[in-house]
């Protein structure tokens, strides 16, 4: 349903962007080489984006060959429902890096406003619990007094929310993942604050080249507090549709190659591989991320994904 700007859809709007810009309180995500195809998994406004029931696997093994590097698994399902206005999803993430492991299992909601010119603008918001727990005492080579540290295990709400344009030649997101403070007591005397400002904004534009080519630039900013603002910049060419391939910076971390193959109408999968540099080529070894996603596609209506 086409529905004109009105003063109630502003003020949603506006007040959506406030709390995303806010002071947002959140621990750092895990970051993605392919993020232009894990959108829900950082930006719950992306709930329902596929056009149908869209699962997504994702595995990302960092700096291989180093001990206790940092390891991260993702599931993401997420669908339309009412009338193609509602969309709901369902992410959970595995994170791992050294004694720290965290695991995130988030609910979305979107509502998407269809505007003129088949662009869409939706609104979204994610509920849901994540587990920190950190191994402390095992980094001592002998067991710790528990009076002087102890390990965490904790289980917290988790709240985040975002905003998503799409049409089919532009894509911008904002999204805050996780809004809530997180601070976990290690003793009487000693606590873990996990207040980190966490603002992800997402662009990316697709050009036609021929009747075979697209060329597809896309950005992911990030924001934490504390730290200086970091980016990934990419630029994939499609062929026909069924081949993607590309290449990424990541700030003064990595270059990234990316393989994208549309195995069938409904079936892709993805590889990249991230090149370390500059003081990252010192410390870490390459990095490997795999994707697989599966679209179960309305044949009859011809559902195309916006990707």
């Amino acid at each position: 349903m086409r529905v004109n700007a009105s003063y109630r859809t502003t003020s949603l709007i506006v007040i959506l962007i406030g709390i995303i810009v806010s002071s947002a309180t959140a621990q750092q995500m895990p970051q993605f080489s392919q993020f232009m195809y894990n959108n829900l998994v950082i930006n719950p406004a992306y709930a329902g984006g596929d056009g149908a029931l869209s699962l997504t696997v994702l595995h990302r093994s960092q700096w291989t060959g180093v001990d206790n590097a940092p390891s991260t698994q993702s599931f993401s399902a997420h669908t339309l429902v009412k009338k193609k206005q509602i969309g709901l999803g369902l992410t959970v993430m595995r994170d791992r890096i050294g004694v720290h492991k965290n695991t995130n299992i988030l609910s979305n909601y979107a509502y998407h406003i269809y505007l003129k010119e088949h662009s869409i603008l939706s609104m979204g918001l994610q509920v849901g619990i994540t587990n920190l727990k950190s191994d402390y005492a095992s980094l001592a080579g002998t067991p710790l007094d528990p009076k002087l540290v102890n390990s965490i295990n904790e289980t917290m709400l988790d709240f985040g929310a975002g905003i998503y344009f799409r049409s089919p030649r532009l894509h911008i997101g904002l999204s805050s993942p996780g809004l809530l403070a997180r601070t976990v007591s290690l003793n009487d005397t000693l606590s873990v604050n996990f207040q980190k400002a966490n603002l992800l904004g997402y662009l990316r534009s697709t050009f036609t080249l021929g009747d075979a080519f697209e060329m597809e630039p896309a950005v992911m900013l990030k924001l934490f507090k504390g730290l200086p603002a970091s980016f990934d910049i990419n630029l994939n060419f499609i062929y026909k549709k069924v081949l993607t391939a590309g290449l990424s910076y990541r700030t003064k971390e990595s270059i990234d190659m990316i393989l994208k193959f549309q195995l069938t109408r409904q079936l892709q999968f993805g590889y990249a591989y991230d090149h370390p540099v500059n003081y990252a080529a010192k410390l870490s070894n390459a990095s490997h991320e795999l994707m697989l996603n599966f679209i179960f596609r309305n044949f009859e209506n011809q559902v195309a994904s916006p990707r």
